[in-house]
């Protein structure tokens, strides 16, 4: 049975450089594990610079939840151990030997096994990781139940990759997935796509509810889809994963070792030549731009989308959740009087320029940089934020609350249903040129230590 979810507010930026449904494949010669792609964690090291590591050794875990482990995603050395101010630990860097030497979980049985064993396994095996939990975005603890779990099967984020490509013949492995994940809730796993991507193979999945999504973005927010499913209230807990990770938690159980193994889009304006790259988990990107970027510019690197993502050095590393990197212009050379152009190639989600007209006339992509194309000011309440945010929410409100930290107004207005990426587009048409999603961020990390999450 399919349910067929409308989203009706939201907006797509029209940005070119999507991917090509290309696949290669890169050698991974290093990666990183880095602490802060996990919220809420404090990283304790089980290992030191020099030691040897196997895919699927434990490299830290969680001084807060000692038995979630952070494991290697290649065999190698430790490099380097990269800290910042006041000795926080910012990445270990592993260099890969070339071996690809596993640690050796054992195989299981999902149909078989209890809910301890399924747990057990994916804390073993480096692969609880992988879970998040609403509200706040962490890994959940290993000692609760969700009253569901959301598998996250399409992505609507500027540029967003192909789930088709992402998840090809990996559908067994998957099945699986869905029945670990099963054992680990009283409720139901929920499966969401979107009405664009239907697949057979998808739709044939079992042990799950399949849930079809149409609209723009952000349509493929977790946010938006639990509201739309189960609206977490005080207390309440729903957990979310993609479903590119689920293929990973069901090739542990069936192959017995952690597969560290991804597939990650390259795109944006400003790559010659985009494409879906085979990489391992938190790889360096440099063998993806080398060579494939454009050159007598200051360009923007990000691990993810031009949203969301998290901007990187040319030779850095994918982030842990990211399926997507994108590279587009800096946006440093100002252009003079530029607000008083025509701007018919300049995107505006208001009436500043002519293409907000004629945008249903032109369906061509246009380049954007990362200029704000202006200064920071007082918040204007113009009720713009509500256009493009579909939750029963009032969005300037809670962002005040969280400014000026007043936990009772943050619960009352619904701060427990969001999270910083659902404020993504209102800091796009923000006349203010507000950091919205920080303030969000902060009122969520403000509500979790208050709950001690």
């Amino acid at each position: 049975m399919l349910n067929l979810i409308k989203i009706r507010k939201g907006l797509d930026v029209p940005i070119g450089g999507q991917a090509e449904p290309k696949l290669r494949q890169i050698d991974t010669v290093c990666c990183a594990l880095k602490p802060q792609d996990f919220i809420g964690v404090t990283p304790k090291l089980l290992v030191d610079e020099g030691d040897k590591v196997k895919v699927g050794t434990p490299v830290f875990f969680a001084k807060e939840k000692p038995e979630i482990k952070f494991v290697s995603p290649i065999s190698g050395q430790i490099k380097s151990i990269v800290r910042g101010e006041k000795r926080v630990i910012e990445a270990i860097i592993i260099e890969a030997d070339g071996k690809n030497d596993y640690e050796d979980f054992g195989c299981l049985s999902v149909g078989a096994a209890s809910y301890e064993q399924v747990r057990d396994k994916m804390l073993e095996g480096g692969v609880w990781t992988l879970l998040r939990q609403r509200p706040y975005s962490v890994i959940p603890k290993p000692d609760t139940k969700p009253k569901c779990i959301v598998i996250k099967g399409f992505d609507s984020a500027p540029l967003s990759p192909d789930y088709s490509v992402l998840l090809k013949g990996e559908m067994a492995a998957l099945q699986v997935g869905i029945d670990a994940l099963s054992k680990l809730t009283d409720g139901k796993v929920h499966l969401n796509i979107h009405q664009s991507s239907l697949s057979e193979e998808l739709l044939h999945c079992e042990n799950v509810q399949r849930n079809t999504f149409a609209g723009k973005h952000p349509c493929g927010n977790v946010s938006v889809q639990i509201e739309r499913l189960y609206p977490i209230n005080k207390g309440e807990r729903v957990w979310y994963i993609d479903a590119t990770d689920v293929v990973t938690i069901g090739k542990l159980f069936l192959e017995g070792h952690y597969v560290s193994d991804k597939i990650v889009a390259l795109t944006g304006s400003e790559v010659k030549s985009t494409g879906y790259y085979k990489i391992k988990r938190g790889a360096c990107l440099k063998p993806l731009f080398e060579n494939n970027v454009t050159s007598g510019c200051n360009l923007r690197y990000i691990s993810g989308n031009v949203l969301t993502g998290t901007q990187i050095a040319e030779d850095g590393f994918l982030s842990a959740y990211d399926s997507q990197t994108t590279v587009i212009k800096e946006g440093d050379n100002y252009e003079f009087l530029g607000w008083v152009m025509p701007g018919f190639k300049k995107f505006s989600f208001s009436r500043t320029f002519p293409y907000s007209f004629l945008k249903c006339f032109c369906k061509k992509p246009v380049k954007i940089d990362a200029n704000l194309h202006g200064g920071h000011r007082a918040f204007v309440f113009n009720g713009e934020f509500e256009k493009v945010l579909p939750l029963n929410i009032y969005p300037l409100q809670l962002i005040k609350a969280c400014i000026v930290e007043d936990i009772d107004q943050m619960e009352q207005l619904g701060i427990y249903e969001v999270d910083s990426e659902d404020f993504a587009l209102c800091e796009v048409i923000d006349v203010s040129k507000t950091e919205i999603q920080k303030i969000i961020r902060n009122g969520l990390e403000l509500m979790r230590k208050e709950m001690g999450e």
